[in-house]
């Protein structure tokens, strides 16, 4: 690899790590466009129980996504939302491996052809 990818590539991966660990704060938990157009037609009435859908709406047909307990689920890091700038790094950093390992796989086996 020549020395001016490496500094490209490394400066590539600290510049998007300290952007994802940065705006990872600014996160909204505030619906987002799609959360509010599946709550179109839908009023939401705080119960006992929790949050209920009441009226007509796509959203009342939604159910806890699978992956809701995960541990970088929801911007944070086991639950905890003031870690949500080290879910966006461990996020950013679980992407470059994955990214790179298929690169490398793809390279590789390119050299056989």
């Amino acid at each position: 690899m020549t020395t001016r990818r490496s500094w490209f590539l490394v400066g590539f991966a600290v510049v998007a790590l300290l952007v994802a660990g940065a705006v990872s704060y600014l996160a909204s938990a505030s619906p987002d466009g799609l959360d509010s157009t599946t709550l179109r037609g839908c009023t939401v009435v705080e119960t006992a129980a929790g949050e209920e859908l009441t009226g007509d709406c796509i959203a009342q047909n939604a159910g806890e996504h699978h992956l809701a307990d995960a541990p970088l689920a929801d911007y944070a890091v086991a639950g905890n939302d003031s870690l949500s700038g080290i879910a966006g790094i461990l996020g950013a950093t679980a992407t470059f491996a994955v990214a790179g390992g298929l690169f490398w796989l793809i390279a590789r086996s390119n050299r056989r052809i």
